[in-house]
């Protein structure tokens, strides 16, 4: 692994050669596949609503099915219907390119977003980095595996990654807005309205002056850090997929499997909004949660306040005197508990409304708390490293980047 200085004129950032659905974007692009992971019937309503039209539906697994009897099966399937798809007349391909992505979000706010190849030489997810591109939350060992298993025999990659950089001045994307028509060449690639209340997606290639100045203005941004090895990208969203690609990289090391598509966001830009990922424990006995969990109340001035909601009614307590965020004194709770009632299940919920529905079923107890800010992300990774699995979320879960561009890559059957 690759570390920057700044005297190398360099930057992990690069175009790459992008494939594009030719038409019938509509149905081909759908929500990242964390998504809408206790609630099937969003899935439903997506195969339906799909059909029998070419789909990133089905060259992508839905997290909710990932454990699911049939899923080597599953697997298999997508990878043959990748070939399928680049074998026929499903794609246009955009050599060399980076692709400027205006996001308009459910709320009407406009998320803009550059797609490019991001380089995993430059990238470790382990905590305590100092790599240029780093995981901004704890990665779950466990939950690489099946993401190699689905990557490795795959002909594509197809991204829901998005990545953070820090850019106060807007010098990155700021020249991009609006357009350019200096050549003649700001005509869209792609415009339309995303299914299931995704609102709405734009995207232009850049020209080769953008691309160009895309890269200055991140090598800027690296040029002004003064630490020794600085951090030019932190991973928001996508973090155990691009894990994944790093160990296919490692075992498989060719040319294009070096780099991982992504779409790399501004962090100050004014639509990108970090909400809490909330917690539901399933199959529990809410009475014995509840009382472990008033065991720990503390009227520490420094604890945090977390509301606890069961079908019997919901409370509040005041946990973790020694946790930097409410979510780490959620989790800690969480994995104590877990570790002596091994039946327990848990599950990571977008949206505190969908948190309080499911935490109202039998055996099921929800926890709502006070999420971070955006301005504490990059300190905080730079201070302390990687923080507690699943802090934040860059928007409730239809805000989500959407599966829409894709890329060749080398798979392997024998790793």
């Amino acid at each position: 692994m690759n570390t920057y200085s700044n005297d190398r004129k360099t930057v992990p950032f690069l175009p790459a050669d992008i494939l594009i659905p030719k038409n019938g974007f509509e149905k081909w692009a759908i929500v990242a596949c964390d998504q809408f992971t206790s609630e099937p019937q969003y899935w439903r309503d997506v195969a339906a609503l799909v059909g029998d039209a070419p789909s990133a539906l089905k060259i992508t697994l839905p997290e909710i099915y990932l454990n699911d009897d049939d899923v080597s099966d599953r697997i298999a399937e997508i990878n043959d219907r990748m070939h399928e798809y680049l074998s026929g007349d499903i794609f246009r391909e955009f050599k060399n390119s980076m692709i400027y992505v205006e996001r308009t979000l459910p709320c009407g706010l406009i998320r803009r977003g550059i797609v490019g190849a991001l380089d995993l030489e430059y990238y470790d997810y382990t905590p305590g980095s100092n790599a240029a591109i780093r995981a901004t939350e704890g990665t779950v060992i466990e939950r690489i595996p099946p993401r190699v298993k689905i990557r490795r025999g795959a002909p594509l990659e197809i991204p829901h990654a998005m990545v953070l950089y820090d850019d106060p001045q807007n010098t990155v994307i700021g020249p991009l807005e609006g357009g350019n028509d200096r050549d003649g060449s700001d005509s869209d690639i792609y415009a339309f309205s995303l299914m299931m209340g995704g609102g709405f997606v734009r995207g232009r290639r850049l020209t080769d002056g953008e691309v160009a100045g895309v890269t200055e203005a991140l090598y800027g941004l690296l040029e002004a850090n003064q630490s020794e090895n600085p951090m030019l990208f932190a991973v928001g969203d996508g973090n155990h997929s691009l894990a994944a690609a790093r160990q296919c990289y490692l075992a498989n090391p060719t040319e294009l499997n070096r780099y991982a598509l992504v779409e790399i966001v501004n962090i100050h830009d004014p639509a990108l909004e970090f909400e809490p990922i909330y917690r539901v424990l399933f199959n529990v006995d809410p009475t014995s949660v509840i009382d472990a969990l008033k065991a720990e109340d503390t009227a520490d001035g420094s604890a945090h306040s977390v509301s606890y909601v069961c079908s019997s009614g919901e409370g509040e307590v005041r946990i973790g005197a020694g946790n930097a965020l409410a979510v780490g004194a959620v989790q800690d709770f969480i994995d104590r508990y877990i570790e002596n009632h091994p039946d327990a299940l848990v599950d990571y919920i977008h949206g505190i409304e969908v948190a309080r529905y499911l935490s109202r079923e039998k055996e099921s107890v929800g926890f709502i708390f006070e999420g971070m800010r955006k301005d504490e992300l990059f300190p905080a990774v730079l201070k302390d490293g990687a923080l507690p699995r699943k802090t934040f979320s860059m928007g409730e879960a239809q805000s989500k980047r959407y599966y829409l561009e894709a890329r060749k890559i080398d798979p392997a059957e024998d790793y």
